[in-house]
């Protein structure tokens, strides 16, 4: 069983810092994949940065230049420093892991529960 939890979310105000982590747990998860994700209310939830196991991190526009993803592989743990904050950041921030659960498996994709963040004016 794969289990994805985020932390990391609260309050700050405009021009404020946060710092997101998402820890993924299972045995046997060879994780390829990881990304953050947000989401505001009536809308569809949109990429805020996407890490792949080997390669270059992409952001979204919104998110370059203030945001900086990182993992550590070794700790399946992904972290999303925040900085710069606008009100516009404000949203639920969910982790979201592409991997292969244990052997035998295939690619599957995974969610955490989300956090929220809240920027405020």
């Amino acid at each position: 069983q794969v289990q994805v939890e985020e932390s990391g979310g609260g309050s700050v105000q405009t021009g404020g810092s946060l710092t997101l982590s998402c820890k993924v747990s299972g045995s046997n998860v060879d994780i390829r994949s990881m990304a953050w994700y947000r989401q505001t209310p009536g809308k569809q939830r949109e990429l805020v940065a996407g890490v792949p196991r080997d390669g270059n991190t992409n952001y979204a526009s919104s998110a370059k230049g203030r945001f900086t993803a990182s993992r550590d592989n070794a700790k399946n743990i992904l972290v999303l420093e925040m900085n710069a904050l606008k009100p516009e950041d404000t949203a639920v921030y969910y982790c979201y892991v592409i991997g292969i659960p244990g052997p035998g498996r295939v690619n599957e994709g995974f969610w955490g529960q989300g956090t929220q963040v809240t920027v405020n004016s």
